[in-house]
């Protein structure tokens, strides 16, 4: 029931204050912006892994969504390396998801014969393969985080090449689990795909982004109406 088109509506109704909605990746971009890595920067992108792989366009400092609200679901980008999806939105799913999403990767690592693979959800199982990748100097973890990180820059190069972002936020824990040891990689692989340069930085939001987001959207909207000297 959560996708009814009168939910806002009814959540209104039900409570004693205004009611928004949003988008969950736009809102670690908000954290982003006002407490983490992107202050200071007007135009960025912000590229999400977790229980999907979504980005969020911050252009001349405000969000960017699109004519419908779409602007940023980059998981369903037709990208090299996977078979196109059609019928993205019956399948949820497309070609950068199932590339580089969270569920490709204990795939991946199955692929290349690892063992101990955690049996967690695979956005869990993703981000514990990625943080062991970056950290065990082996073979097959070295294998495993440069296919990830060459994944990655295959979907963000149409990114980077159509917004020319001054920057690029990694965030959600199938990216941040990789730390500086994946951002370089994937950063090596974006300028070899890519004519537009943009910095590649981890996000420093780690804990219930998507919430210190909504936060700070609250305390704006606050802080404009208490303050508003135009009434």
């Amino acid at each position: 029931s959560w996708h009814t088109p009168a939910l806002l509506d009814e959540l209104a109704a039900a409570l004693p204050m205004p009611v928004e909605y949003e988008n969950d990746v736009n809102l670690v971009a908000v954290a982003e912006q006002r407490l983490g890595a992107a202050r200071g920067h007007e135009d960025f992108v912000l590229l999400w892994n977790e229980g999907g792989l979504g980005a969020a366009l911050v252009l001349g400092g405000r969000l960017h969504r699109g004519w419908t609200g779409g602007a940023g679901e980059v998981g369903f980008l037709p990208v090299p390396g996977t078979p196109l999806v059609r019928q993205v939105t019956k399948a949820n799913s497309g070609g950068y998801q199932e590339l580089a999403g969270s569920q490709a990767i204990p795939r991946l690592a199955r692929e290349l014969g690892m063992s101990s693979i955690p049996s967690t959800p695979y956005a869990e199982a993703a981000a514990a393969l990625v943080e062991r990748a970056a950290t065990e100097d082996t073979v097959l973890h070295r294998l495993l985080l440069q296919t990830y990180a060459t994944r990655l820059a295959t979907g963000l190069a149409s990114l980077v090449s159509v917004l020319d972002p001054e920057l690029v936020v990694l965030s959600g824990a199938s990216l941040t689990a990789g730390g500086d040891v994946l951002r370089a990689l994937v950063q090596d692989e974006l300028e070899e795909l890519a004519a537009a340069r943009p910095r590649l930085v981890v996000g420093d939001v780690r804990e219930h982004p998507v919430l210190r987001g909504a936060l700070e959207s609250a305390l704006a909207t606050t802080r404009d109406e208490v303050f508003d000297t135009g009434r």
